[in-house]
């Protein structure tokens, strides 16, 4: 499975920003998506996630009412739509995938993308 994630940037506090993520290859026909991001020094650290109906999504504390993680109209896309983007948010975001319910834990999520920088500025 390979994942190609993409739509990163740079905005001010308080734009708007979407982030998209395709998998391709041996895919699955029951799979979860979502997106972690790391700063330097840091560890990489969830942001939500999203089951393959859509059903079911979990949000980091710190993101709750402001992202939405969604699924594409296409099988195997994801995207994070981040509203009231504040500086604390700038970060390089991955997306995961897995096959399987969406469950917490980035050592469940055996797929990764390469990230893409998203840059918040004051």
């Amino acid at each position: 499975v390979q994942l190609q994630a993409y739509g990163g940037g740079l905005v001010q506090a308080g734009d708007s920003l979407r982030l998209s993520c395709v998998a391709s290859g041996r895919t699955f026909s029951r799979y979860s998506m979502g997106w972690w991001r790391q700063t330097p020094g840091k560890e990489r650290e969830f942001v939500a996630i999203i089951s393959w109906t859509g059903d079911t999504t979990n949000y980091a504390d710190s993101v709750k009412g402001r992202f939405t993680i969604s699924r594409g109209n296409a099988d195997y896309t994801v995207y994070l739509q981040m509203n009231g983007l504040k500086v604390e948010d700038t970060a390089v975001y991955y997306c995961a995938y897995k096959y399987g319910a969406a469950v917490l834990g980035r050592k469940n999520y055996p797929y990764w993308g390469q990230g893409t920088q998203v840059t918040v500025s004051s």
